[in-house]
């Protein structure tokens, strides 16, 4: 991170001193993000103040971006944020749930025979591509009002769903795979602050026209 100047470093679900003294003999020269380091419980905590969050995975995932799209569009998508880049276990990678919170998914194009990267490896080569476009760039371009965060976005999602579900769009069993959709939907259109309002608005009124209709058909 810190070789290619980056410095905000969050930990999620570690407990504080798990493997810092190994840690500290890797990262000679970068102590200060070592120690800088913030901890959050769960990976919605740690970007809820982000403009964008940007899941790695060595899946096969549809419409996965290469790192050298994402260095080229990373200040639009982030909109005057910061731009959230989540990496997983070596093991595991991200869990599908995790994956779900991603407006963006990246995956580096690598061999079949395999395609699971060191994580450091992998960290390193997003850092890299981000720094090239960084100083190909100069100064990022100014942006207008800034994209809501990503914790303000999961809010208003979470009371869409509930509406989605109290009307009958949403499989009750499985509504994550349509929220998912509706995330990268919501992810693209890059709403301000405002407009999340506006949907929060929505979603309520969607919930209150539900649980009229179940009453009114006597189900609710």
């Amino acid at each position: 991170m810190k070789n290619m100047g980056l410095a905000t470093l969050w930990i999620v679900g570690a407990e504080p001193g798990q493997d810092d003294a190994s840690a500290r003999g890797l990262a000679y020269g970068a102590w200060d993000v070592l120690d800088g380091a913030r901890r959050a419980p769960s990976l919605e905590d740690a970007v809820a103040g982000s403009g964008a969050v940007v899941g790695t995975s060595a899946l096969d995932v549809e419409r996965a971006w290469t790192p050298r799209r994402l260095a080229a569009e990373a200040h639009a998508l982030a909109g005057g944020r910061a731009l959230s880049l989540v990496f997983g276990p070596e093991a595991t990678g991200l869990t599908a749930a995790e994956r779900d919170l991603c407006h963006v998914l990246v995956r580096v194009p690598s061999h079949p025979a395999q395609p699971s990267l060191n994580l450091a490896q992998a960290v390193l080569l997003l850092a890299y591509e981000l720094r090239l476009q960084f100083l190909a760039d100069g100064a990022p371009p100014a942006v207008g009002e800034a994209r809501a965060s990503s914790g303000d976005v999961e809010q208003a999602l979470g009371e869409l769903r509930d509406g989605l579900l109290a009307i009958g769009y949403l499989d009750a069993l499985n509504p994550e795979h349509i929220l998912s959709e509706l995330r990268g939907l919501v992810a693209r259109a890059r709403p301000t602050p405002r407009e999340v309002v506006l949907l929060r608005g929505l979603a309520r009124q969607v919930a209150w026209a539900g649980r009229i209709a179940r009453e009114r058909s006597g189900t609710g």
